[in-house]
């Protein structure tokens, strides 16, 4: 998978569903091990992720939007999720971007950032931002992007406190 050429982003459907759900568990599972507690990441299902993508699909709310990446064979590699702010006061937050190990490292993640924030340029929203766990090695990627520290927070997984770093972007 050389190049973003043969790469097709799109906006997602409800038949995106079981390869969203996919990308989703496949890239916790390599993303988070080491950090997430094993039992956590063991009880992370595809069936599970399948229903929660149904209830979001099937419930999109005027702000919300998912992009798909797809390789040449079709196949989903990764995908972005976006909408409303839900706690700070900023115009969009990025809920998810995720990835599958093999499709990192290739300029897709960026691909997919950057159709968020055309969306977010076309509706006239000035400023964006997104929670990532500190441990995350994604923090990087978001950093080079030009996010920029807002705030933290402390969070549960399973049994385990982690902290949240909340970066932002003001595209005003």
């Amino acid at each position: 998978m050389e190049g973003t050429n043969s790469m097709n982003v799109r906006l997602a459907s409800v038949n995106d569903i079981e390869g969203i759900a996919r990308v989703h568990v496949d890239s916790w599972k390599s993303t988070y091990h080491g950090i997430l507690p094993d039992t956590v990441l063991a009880n992370i299902s595809i069936e599970t992720r399948i229903n929660n993508w149904k209830l979001i699909l099937n419930n999109l709310h005027q702000d919300e939007v998912i992009y798909i990446i797809e390789d040449d064979s079709g196949n989903i590699v990764g995908f972005v999720h976006g909408g409303k702010c839900r706690e700070m006061e900023y115009d969009f937050e990025l809920y998810a971007l995720y990835l599958l190990k093999t499709a990192q490292g290739n300029g897709y993640g960026k691909l997919l950032f950057n159709k968020i924030v055309q969306t977010l340029q076309q509706r006239n929203y000035q400023s964006l931002m997104l929670w990532v766990l500190e441990e995350n090695p994604s923090i990087y990627f978001y950093k080079r992007l030009g996010g920029q520290y807002i705030t933290k927070k402390e969070i549960k997984i399973g049994e385990v406190k982690f902290t949240e770093i909340a970066l932002g972007w003001n595209r005003g």
